[in-house]
């Protein structure tokens, strides 16, 4: 166990565990690889990612309980009226807040659950006379299989837009409100008027066992879910 509720030299604190930003960049990195993997017909390619993807959200899912305050779901999914005052501008508006705004967190639960959603299709998707199938494909009937291959690529273009908001945010706030919410997630470190500096304690033990359940679980459906 060790506390990462830090402050640095230069008055910053903590605000993101090592753990979110390895999964925030490699998700980075995972979503163009899979886009070229399926325009490129490199579905082995596609399907390995694919399942390593799957362990990385069912990670995130448990640290999303078990991780450390700003990782934790509870600490940043909000109830409609706290999103209504942020938008509204009748709430704080994040500066001095530690991790997510009421906004931003639903964009993240948002993202989370489709990409869950675009695995979960991709499971079952495929035809099986061109030899490109998930590994439950045998498990639903051709005409199932078809309708989820349909809905995983359109999820996938649903999916580019919430990434497109996403983006779009970040530079609003870069540019606009002259914050730089890019950096803290390579760093970890806020300097920028953070109020609180409880991350709280980071437990890396936790951390390894939620991505060996995660593993483990995408292994078992890998391997036929038998």
């Amino acid at each position: 166990m060790m506390n990462d509720a830090v402050t640095s030299a230069s008055g910053g604190v903590k605000v993101w565990d090592i753990w979110i930003r390895l999964f925030h960049w490699i998700i980075v990195l995972f979503i163009p690889a899979m886009w070229w993997t399926a325009e490129n017909n490199e579905m082995t390619w596609h399907m390995r990612l694919g399942m390593i993807l799957l362990a990385l959200l069912i990670f995130r899912v448990l640290w999303g309980f078990f991780g450390s305050s700003t990782a934790r779901f509870s600490s940043f999914v909000k109830g409609p009226g706290a999103v209504m005052r942020y938008l509204t501008g009748g709430a704080n508006d994040g500066e001095g807040a530690v991790g997510h705004n009421p906004a931003g967190g639903w964009s993240v639960l948002a993202l989370l659950v489709l990409m869950l959603a675009q695995v979960g299709l991709g499971l079952f998707s495929g035809d099986p006379y061109d030899g490109a199938t998930g590994p439950l494909n045998d498990r639903v009937g051709v005409m199932t299989a078809g309708w989820m291959t349909e809905w995983h690529e359109i999820g996938f273009n649903v999916l580019v837009g919430l990434i497109a908001i996403h983006i779009s945010a970040v530079l609003f706030y870069l540019f606009v409100k002259r914050r730089n919410l890019v950096k803290p997630m390579v760093t970890g470190m806020k300097a920028d008027g953070v109020t609180s500096a409880d991350l709280g304690t980071v437990s890396h033990l936790a951390a390894l066992l939620c991505l060996l359940v995660g593993a483990a679980i995408s292994a078992w459906i890998w391997f036929g879910a038998g």
